[in-house]
Order: structure tokens, then C-alpha cells, then sequence
């Protein structure tokens, strides 16, 4: 749950944390319902998914930004990973759906229709949240390092 949480939450893991504790609260509270399931792993992914969303719309959280330790000076420019970090940034622009979509295409190599029903919408919106997911990755990857590419071209949604 927790991998799955720092994906979701694009690399911050205290939000993970938070995600996580929710989903767990959420699954205590509606266990009788858990226990009916059909697929439990998508219960699961899909209440973390409602969780991110639940989290993203809270006003305060818009203007925060957590961090584990604040940093006594800047960082040195050799032991930051520009590329990385464009892909957590890239990450954390798009839009909670969106980014569950691509998380759950990609990293968990579901099909389109299962990630539609962990989703809760149809299959075409699963095809257009993650083929501009994946157009906003590239645009934003390209800018860092042009002639490499990170999110294959040849990847469908």
C-alpha cells in the first residue's frame, strides 16, 4: 500500500503516509464491505486513489509543501538528480486521477479495463487521462534532457 501511496503521491512520502493511514481508517470502518469484495487489491487501490483526491481538495493543502528535514543551506548541484526530480515535479502537476491513471497502467501494468473499474469511469477516459498524462510527462522530460527519452513514444494508452 505504501509503494502504491508514493507513486500516487508523487514521490512525498509523508503524503504516503497520510494516504495510507486513511485507507486503513477507511478499511476498518467499512470492513464488513471489504470482506465482500470481489477483488480486494482494487478495493484497496481505489480507496487510496478516493484518499488522494479527498486530500488534494483540501484548501490548506494547496499551499503546502512538506518536507522531511529543512535544509540548513541549498543543496549541492552534484548530488541532485535533475532528472528525477523533473519526474516527481512532472509527477506532482497532474491532476490526482490523471496520475493514478498512469500509475496504475504503468507501474502496475493493469489493462485498460481494469483500471477503469479501479477508477470507477469508462475505459475512454482511462485512454485520454493516460495518454495526456503521458504528453505531459514527455513535454516536461524533453525540456530537461531533449535528445533522451524517458516515457517511451511507442507506449499506448
Amino acid at each position: 500500500m505504501l509503494r502504491t501511496a508514493v507513486l500516487l503521491a508523487a514521490g512525498d512520502p509523508h503524503l504516503a503516509e497520510d494516504l495510507v493511514q486513511t485507507t486503513l481508517t477507511r478499511l476498518y470502518v467499512r470492513w464488513s464491505a471489504f470482506q465482500r469484495a470481489d477483488n480486494p487489491d482494487a478495493y484497496i487501490r481505489r480507496s487510496l486513489v478516493n484518499a488522494l483526491i479527498d486530500e488534494r481538495r483540501r484548501v490548506w493543502r494547496r499551499r503546502e509543501q512538506s518536507v522531511a528535514e529543512l535544509p540548513d543551506q541549498a543543496a549541492v548541484a552534484g548530488l541532485v538528480n535533475p532528472v528525477g526530480q523533473a519526474v516527481r515535479q512532472a509527477l506532482r502537476d497532474l491532476p490526482p486521477r490523471m496520475r493514478a491513471a498512469v500509475v496504475f497502467r504503468y507501474f502496475y501494468d493493469l489493462d485498460v479495463a481494469q483500471t477503469a473499474d479501479a477508477l470507477k469511469c469508462s475505459e475512454g477516459t482511462v485512454k485520454s487521462q493516460t495518454a495526456r498524462g503521458l504528453e505531459r510527462l514527455r513535454a516536461v522530460l524533453e525540456q530537461h534532457q531533449p535528445t533522451v527519452s524517458y516515457v517511451p513514444e511507442g507506449v499506448k494508452s
